[in-house]
């Protein structure tokens, strides 16, 4: 007992000492949340000390100012609380999905609480709630009644103490960078935050956002990117305008939700085959692997590198250009390019309009019109809680007939999402697991595959209908990542955890020519086979893949486009965000009723989210068909005809009002 008294009076009372303690007591929690396992995380230690020793100063760097104040333990506590939540939030958010926690999915917040609900259970929401609020309350206490540094302080000493420590962190931060200890730049997050440290990785996506500037941008560095005077004389790109659009297809992408052949998982087996109708179509139709930028999660990237032929890569870690410069700025994309020819643009998602900024981020890709989950009927909901996808082959056939043009239609997919239950959900389920490494696994993938199968079914129902449509249509098909279900390279038959599949299905003959590309090169891709060359990014992949400095030059444009001075444009991007309406279909008002007491409006194509609205306020609205609603609320009767009809999506936001 003496000793350990004379080891606390030597030591732990020394905040310096108790700081570094503490530290690596605060990376131990933190990577066995994330590996979910202790053992992991000391084979971490003892495979990369270094890195696990570099992660822990981090930590015992931010401890370091403890030293400055009285009310030590109160800091000590204030400063662990941020560090256990990085270490619970990562690892919760790594059972549900393969890509770990970063600064920019708290940018992202509105969108994880609108879809909590479909990952964790009312009564772990409710303990996660109490469990703030004690701490919270923890922390007052603490600070009112906690114990005090009874000595005086020595300030010269710990602030001399403190500098000499940041300074120090600042120095290893750069060795460790340049030693090759650890990298700067993620190619795959997961494995990033896997070898160098949760702490080092969570702050590198922190630090890091946008495109960097090239070490030489100027105009002629830029223009010089395309040879043999493609741009002209003046070396400045100029949209191509014109009424081309007839002379070619229509133009669908179909982004599948967490869509893979489950075959192609190593260790299960099935009743019968999972998505017969997407086999058969790999074999008749041009098709081949597909290179996405992210893994169990990420939708909003894999539809960036499409539309735009832009590398997601070339961003912060974990970033999404839908939360940063596309709520602000333009980009040149295949909507944009193909609607100066004439197309008419669609975006078709059967989920929240509002989910990663959709709603606002379309207008700057170049989309006519986006109809999303708000302007739709007779959705059907899987066990989890997401739309079924089978009403989406209505929503893409309305869209063609809403134009005399030639359509380009992006629609993403929604039924294959997580969580996948570890429990037996589905009764009487089509397919059933035969075979599995463990039971929750089996239950895991019998809810995955019946979902993966009635998608299977959608795409043969959907292509039936096109295959009988009297316009050429071309529609490519592809899963935007690998499902949230633990998968390992290998786990995997083809060794890869970024690949998908795509199939570039057609009405009218295309030949078939099977190559394996990258998401952000498939939509020039397309249109190659097609004979179009498209817009400025979709020229160059057509024309430079092959070039030595390919990457590099395509960053380079990507960063003059999206944060530099736009020298490719002359100094001025000539994309302006379009006027984007919300649904294909008018939403109108045709007649107010009064039946007793009570308002019931009448009109046109109004949904479970139609709410009758006066003057920006939304009223107590009772849903009762596609052509009436009722008025749940006392209004002044000189007010009805200011009375109008609101799209409000879930977390209340208003989508579009009727004029």
């Amino acid at each position: 007992m003496e000793k350990l008294k004379h080891f606390y009076r030597s030591y732990l009372r020394n905040s310096i000492i108790f700081s570094a303690l503490l530290a690596l007591a605060m990376n131990l929690f933190i990577e066995t949340m994330a590996r979910h396992s202790l053992i992991a995380t000391f084979r971490f230690f003892a495979e990369s000390p270094m890195v696990f020793l570099f992660n822990t100063f981090i930590i015992f760097t931010t401890y370091s100012i403890v030293s400055l104040f009285k009310r030590r333990m109160f800091w000590y506590v204030v400063i662990s609380v941020p560090w256990l939540a990085l270490g619970v939030t990562n690892g919760i958010i790594l059972l549900n999905r393969m890509t770990p926690f970063t600064v920019k999915d708290m940018a992202n917040l509105n969108d994880g609480l609108s879809i909590v609900t479909n990952y964790l259970s009312t009564g772990t929401l409710i303990l996660a709630i109490v469990g703030a609020l004690v701490v919270l309350a923890a922390l007052v206490l603490l600070f009112l009644f906690g114990a005090k540094v009874q000595n005086g302080i020595n300030y010269k000493r710990n602030i001399a103490a403190v500098i000499l420590i940041i300074l120090a962190f600042v120095g290893i931060w750069q060795l460790a960078i340049k030693s090759r200890t650890v990298d700067t730049f993620f190619g795959n997050l997961a494995y990033a935050y896997r070898d160098y440290g949760v702490p080092y990785c969570f702050i590198s996506t922190w630090l890091k956002t946008g495109i960097n500037k090239p070490a030489e941008y100027s105009g002629s560095v830029v223009q010089n990117i395309f040879k043999n005077g493609e741009l002209g004389t003046d070396k400045i790109y100029q949209p191509k305008t014109g009424d081309e659009d007839l002379q070619h297809p229509n133009i669908l992408f179909l982004q599948l939700e967490s869509f893979i052949d489950p075959t192609l998982v190593e260790g299960f087996t099935y009743s019968k085959d999972p998505v017969p109708n997407f086999r058969q179509m790999m074999k008749e139709y041009s098709s081949g692997y597909l290179t996405v930028p992210s893994v169990g999660a990420g939708t909003a990237n894999t539809e960036f590198e499409s539309m735009t032929g832009i590398s997601v890569k070339f961003f912060g870690p974990g970033e999404y250009p839908y939360k940063s410069i596309l709520l602000e700025k333009t980009c040149e994309s295949i909507p944009f390019d193909l609607k100066n020819i004439g197309y008419s643009t669609h975006a078709i998602h059967n989920h929240r309009g509002a989910f990663y900024g959709r709603n606002k981020v379309f207008p700057n890709l170049g989309f006519d019109t986006f109809t999303s989950l708000e302007y739709m009927n007779n959705v059907v909901k899987t066990a989890k809680n997401w739309a079924k996808d089978g009403l989406l082959s209505d929503e893409i056939i309305d869209a063609m007939k809403s134009t005399k043009s030639r359509d380009y239609i992006y629609t993403i997919s929604v039924q294959g999402h997580g969580k996948y239950p570890t429990e037996q959900l589905l009764e009487n389920p089509e397919i059933t697991v035969t075979e599995a490494p463990s039971e929750e696994q089996k239950w895991q993938y019998e809810y995955y595959v019946n979902q993966v199968y009635e998608m299977d079914l959608f795409i043969k129902e959907l292509t039936d209908r096109l295959s009988r449509f009297d316009e050429d249509v071309v529609l490519v098909m592809y899963g935007d990542h690998l499902p949230a279900l633990d998968m390992t390279e290998e786990s995997m038959k083809n060794g890869e955890l970024f690949d998908t599949q795509y199939i570039i299905w057609d009405n009218f003959g295309m030949k078939k020519k099977d190559k394996d590309v990258s998401s952000f090169q498939l939509g020039a891709e397309v249109l190659s086979r097609l004979g179009m060359k498209g817009g400025l990014i979709t020229s160059y992949h057509q024309k430079y893949q092959n070039s030595s400095t390919y990457m590099q030059d395509l960053e380079t444009l990507a960063y003059d486009m999206l944060y530099g001075k736009d020298y490719i444009y002359g100094g001025k991007s000539p994309f302006k965000a379009t006027d984007m309406k919300m649904g294909i279909k008018s939403i109108k008002i045709k007649d107010i009723v009064k039946i007793g007491d009570d308002y019931y409006i009448k009109g046109q194509n109004f949904t479970e989210y139609s709410k009758i609205s006066l003057d920006g306020e939304v009223l107590n609205t009772i849903y009762l068909g596609p052509t009436i609603l009722g008025l749940k609320e006392k209004v002044n009767p000189e007010d009805i005809d200011r009375m109008k009809i609101s799209q409000v999506e879930k977390n209340k936001e208003i989508l579009s009002t009727t004029e």
